[in-house]
């Protein structure tokens, strides 16, 4: 039930290992303008100054609070101890070494309840930590001409191998008693793809999600390599999540088509890994399995192994954020 001093909006941040970045995450949560808020920072059990940087925050600003766990729980376990905790209105996820602007939070609740929406969101701009010039991520022609995220565009977008940014970058808003209602949560074992997957579960139970034209969120892209952030056990655990996804709901035929397209994709990624791995480990029999497993597979050969692992890194690169 809501109350005169309900939140408008709950920041759950998971936090692990963010002493350097955790503090800029909170102040700009903090500095949302026109919104009454709360901060909860779930600390991941992280082993640096993560929870001291949080706690004295805190003790400036009650709006603030900290869930220091006992044991890792990974990104999406310790999102959903955030969820359980959280009494605003609506619920917006904030990376722990990304920032939002001040005007955010309050463009895109308007926007979303003026559509009786139960989702929201918006364009982002993105900061390289190399140094490499910033941009934004979609044209705001592009996204005026959607104005909702539907379960099929969302699906379709997230189809591995095929553009640099996606849909799946996006972090949405939603009405708390929405993923309540519908027992809403982070996929508990995925730590990679957890928040694709909500979403997607957010939209196949008839979510409305509205979009916001205009860039709140700064996303940072922190380069690495690879080959540390995405192993064949993540896309293993991917396919699994999309199979029970697929059990799970009822989709429409363009979703059906879209997802269908996706989890090929999944297979080819896994096949892709699989090839590579033989490759440095000089395997010519694993390179002949895969092939004659997936011939398809040896098309990716066409282009630089390096060139083909950063389609494949781009593809992954926000769902690999946080991992812990």
């Amino acid at each position: 039930m809501e109350t005169a001093s309900q939140p408008d909006v709950t920041f759950v941040i998971a936090a692990y290992n963010s002493a350097e970045t955790i503090a800029s995450a909170i102040e700009s949560a903090l500095s949302q303008e026109a919104v009454a808020l709360e901060v909860i920072v779930i600390d991941d059990k992280s082993s640096d100054t993560t929870r001291d940087v949080v706690a004295s925050i805190g003790q400036r600003d009650p709006r603030v609070r900290l869930i220091a766990l006992e044991k890792n729980l990974g990104p999406s376990g310790a999102r959903n101890v955030g969820l359980d905790a959280a009494t605003g209105r609506w619920i917006a996820v904030l990376d722990s070494d990304d920032v939002i602007k001040p005007a955010r939070t309050a463009q895109i609740i308007s926007r979303a309840e003026k559509a009786h929406a139960d989702i929201a969101v918006d364009n982002l701009d993105v900061v390289y930590t190399d140094g490499r010039p910033g941009e934004t991520m979609f044209e705001e022609a592009f996204l005026e001409r959607r104005g909702v995220l539907t379960l099929d565009d969302f699906i379709a977008s997230n189809i591995l191998f095929r553009s640099t940014f996606n849909f799946g970058y996006m972090k949405p808003m939603f009405r708390r008693d929405f993923l309540n209602i519908h027992k809403l949560r982070f996929h508990p074992t995925l730590r990679i793809g957890e928040d694709y997957l909500l979403l997607a579960s957010a939209l196949a139970v008839g979510g409305l999600c509205v979009i916001e034209t205009s860039s709140g969120y700064v996303y940072n892209i922190r380069e690495g390599s690879i080959s540390r952030v995405l192993e064949l056990h993540h896309v293993d655990a991917m396919i699994a999540a999309d199979a029970e996804f697929l059990a799970s709901y009822t989709l429409p035929a363009a979703a059906k088509n879209a997802q269908s397209r996706r989890s090929r994709s999944l297979v080819e990624a896994r096949h892709f890994l699989m090839l590579v791995s033989s490759i440095k480990n000089r395997s010519i029999g694993g390179v002949i399995k895969v092939a004659m497993t997936d011939p398809r597979a040896l098309r990716h050969l066409s282009m630089p192994i390096r060139a083909r692992f950063k389609r494949l890194r781009d593809s992954f690169s926000y769902q690999s954020k946080g991992q812990q």
